[in-house]
């Protein structure tokens, strides 16, 4: 990355440079092949005027001159006549009466359903009647193929009836189905203790007189009244900066790719370090190394962004 980000930087002001040029006609100055110009902002230069200014404008102030009193003894009114009335309450007596509590009702509700269990034999298998193997008389055998005495004799077989087969199963049937009753559920009462008006509360308007006391109060003699006092306006130095030139465009010689070698980036680099402001010291033209450059240039009042040689020299460094 040796020199991509100063290239870069040159690369983009040359073209800025070469349209503005285009329009304008300006051009670097000639100078010897080799060399690099760019189009660099002059910092402006400033000077301070001290001037005077207003600090507080001329204002008026309203000044309240009190009102005079003296004392005088009069009659004054501490409480007005008023009427007031005087309640005379009810009287009571206790009685005791028997109260309903819930109203007589009637109530529908849902009889279940009974059923029971009973068991019955299910055919399971029919009565039939089939052939099955026997024995014959005189001790012959069914298997038997020739008799004792010689005699030659076929299989034997019997026709027997096979009962039918059953089988006890439980089943449930339904004795009575659900149904619904109606009931009526009686009234309920409470006896209960109450207070019966006997006599009406009756309001009897009384008449208070009015309350006066002697006192001492001030009377007023002369009103407050109010003057209009001028405060006249204060001033202050203050100190403006007031430029004196700078501020423009102009051509300034630069090292770029062109004649910046590693060895010239590499003591930029130290002398950068050396004022104060951190950099490796690699020979490489990084984002680094333009912080510090740029640091460097706006604290000393040089033109920002690129390697000028008045920041090479501002760093005791040669262009060379």
């Amino acid at each position: 990355m040796s020199k991509k980000l100063l290239i870069t930087t040159v690369a983009a002001a040359s073209l800025a440079g070469a349209a503005y040029a285009a329009q304008s006609s300006d051009y670097p100055p000639a100078s010897e092949p080799g060399t690099c110009y760019a189009r660099v902002l002059i910092p402006e230069t400033v000077s301070v005027v001290t001037e005077q200014v207003v600090d507080r404008p001329e204002s008026t102030e309203i000044k309240l001159v009190p009102a005079t009193y003296e004392t005088v003894t009069e009659q004054v009114l501490v409480k007005p006549e008023t009427k007031n009335l005087r309640v005379i309450p009810a009287t009571y007596e206790t009685v005791t009466e028997q109260v309903m509590v819930t109203p007589e009702r009637a109530e529908t509700y849902v009889v279940p359903a009974e059923y029971e269990t009973y068991t019955e034999q299910v055919l399971v298998r029919e009565a039939y009647t089939t052939w099955k193997p026997g024995n014959g008389l005189y001790g012959r055998t069914t298997d038997a193929s020739v008799s004792a005495n010689g005699v030659s004799t076929g299989e034997l077989l019997c026709r027997v009836e096979v009962p039918a087969e059953y089988e006890t199963v439980t089943r449930t049937r339904l004795v009575s189905p659900e149904r619904t009753e109606t009931r009526t559920i009686p009234a309920t009462y409470e006896t209960v203790t109450k207070e019966v008006i006997v006599e009406e509360a009756q309001v009897i308007e009384e008449i208070v007189p009015a309350v006066y006391e002697t006192v001492t109060v001030e009377k007023l003699v002369t009103p407050a009244s109010e003057e209009t006092l001028v405060i006249p306006a204060t001033y202050k130095s203050i100190d403006k900066r007031v430029v004196s030139g700078g501020g423009g465009l102009e051509w300034r010689e630069v090292l770029c790719d062109t004649n910046a070698t590693s060895a010239k980036i590499r003591s930029v680099q130290q002398a950068l370090s050396d004022a104060g402001y951190q950099t490796p010291v690699d020979g490489e033209f990084g984002p680094s190394t333009l912080t510090a450059m740029e640091s460097y240039q706006r604290a000393n009042g040089l033109p920002v962004g690129y390697l000028t040689i008045s920041t090479v020299e501002s760093l005791g460094l040669t262009k060379n």
